[in-house]
């Protein structure tokens, strides 16, 4: 499981690769949340409750996508963690938990403020594991 970040001018393009789809929604998170702020100097005292949801696995991924940050930026708090389980019925659904502290500019090290995901160079494919990759407009 890993991820990283390709070169781009004004964006970030990141590219995921997990054993399974959970685990690749997991990698996706923190490389979103360490885009922004140093996740390991996040403490949990706080938790919040959060979803996404989508018609196939692009639009749940574009909905984790936005959600992320905005539990980062709107909700300000600063993500230790998140446990969470996707479901897959007439849509995907993923209900998830944030763990972490209010957010602190300093002591988290904000870097950049993510504005918004894109479907623009999104890939999601499934074979001998998850690759994605996707844009996020800073």
């Amino acid at each position: 499981m890993s991820y990283k970040f390709l070169e781009h001018s004004t964006d970030a393009i990141i590219e995921v690769n997990a054993k399974d789809l959970k685990e690749a929604f997991k990698v996706t998170a923190d490389a979103v949340i360490n885009l922004t702020i140093d996740q390991d100097k996040v403490e949990e005292k706080d938790s919040l409750k959060f979803s996404a949801r989508g018609k196939d696995l692009y639009y749940l991924l574009f909905s984790w996508l936005e959600e992320i940050p905005f539990v980062l930026i709107t909700e300000g708090m600063a993500i230790s963690r998140i446990e969470f389980e996707i479901q897959k019925e007439e849509e995907y659904l993923i209900e998830a938990i944030a763990y972490g502290e209010k957010l602190d500019f300093k002591k988290h090290n904000f870097k950049v403020e993510i504005k918004a995901p894109t479907f623009y160079e999104m890939e999601i494919k499934q074979e001998n594991g998850v690759f994605m990759k996707f844009l996020l407009d800073l």
